[in-house]
C-alpha cells in the first residue's frame, strides 16, 4: 500500500499586470467568456487576455483537446497532461491536472504513485499512457512505432492515441507559456486571529 498524496492548489503570479475586468475592452471581455470553468476569471486568463484574438484561438483549441466528448476518456487526457507537466517542470499545471484526474476517478492512487515515483503501482494502461506522455515531452522525435504498439496493447484505438498526442502536445506549449508569463508558489495559510489574553 502506498501513502496518499494530497495536492494543494498553487497560486500563479504573473510577471506582467493582468487585465483588470473594470478596465477591459469589449473585445477582451468577450474573449474571456470562452474560459472553460465559467466560475471565475483567473489571473492567467486575464494575462492572456492582453491579446484577445490569440487567447480565443488558444482556448478554443485547448477546450476541444481536453473537454471534447467522445474519444479518449477525460481521466486519460488528464494523465497525459500530468505526465507532460511533470517532465516540463510546470508544478502549477501538474497540480491542477493531478487534482482533476483524482476528481474524475474519485481516487488519489494514480497521482500518489506518480508523485512518490512508484510507477510500478500504475495499471498497465496508466503506465503506458504516462510513459508515452514522458517520451513525447522529453524528445518528441524519439517516439517510435513501439510506443504506439504499447498503447494499442492496453486498449487505445488510433483515434484515442491521437487525442492523447494532442493533450500531451498542448501541454508542451502551455507549460512553457506559464513559465514565461509568471511563477507558481504554494498558497499562504490564512492568518489566524490573535487571541486576546
Amino acid at each position: 500500500m502506498i501513502a496518499s498524496v494530497t495536492l494543494k492548489p498553487l497560486v500563479w503570479h504573473p510577471h506582467i499586470a493582468p487585465v483588470e475586468l473594470p478596465d477591459a475592452t469589449p473585445e477582451q471581455l468577450e474573449a474571456m467568456k470562452v474560459t472553460p470553468s465559467a466560475k471565475k476569471v483567473s489571473a492567467y486568463v486575464r494575462t492572456l487576455a492582453h491579446d484577445p484574438e490569440s487567447y480565443v484561438a488558444r482556448t478554443v483549441l485547448f477546450n476541444a483537446i481536453m473537454y471534447a466528448e467522445g474519444g479518449l476518456p477525460r481521466p486519460d487526457r488528464e494523465l497525459g497532461a500530468l505526465g507532460a507537466s511533470v517532465v516540463n517542470g510546470c508544478a502549477y499545471c501538474a497540480v491542477i491536472h493531478g487534482r482533476q484526474h483524482a476528481h474524475l476517478t474519485q481516487s488519489t492512487s494514480l497521482v500518489s504513485a506518480v508523485y512518490l515515483r512508484r510507477l510500478d503501482l500504475l495499471s498497465p494502461r496508466d503506465a503506458a499512457i504516462f510513459a508515452f506522455a514522458r517520451r513525447l515531452s522529453v524528445t518528441p522525435s524519439e517516439a517510435t512505432t513501439e510506443d504506439i504498439v504499447a498503447l494499442r496493447a492496453v486498449g487505445l484505438d488510433d483515434a484515442e492515441i491521437l487525442d492523447l498526442i494532442h493533450a500531451i502536445a498542448i501541454f508542451g506549449w502551455a507549460n512553457r507559456l506559464m513559465h514565461v508569463l509568471g511563477h507558481a508558489e504554494p498558497q499562504k495559510p490564512a492568518a489566524q486571529p490573535r487571541r486576546t489574553p
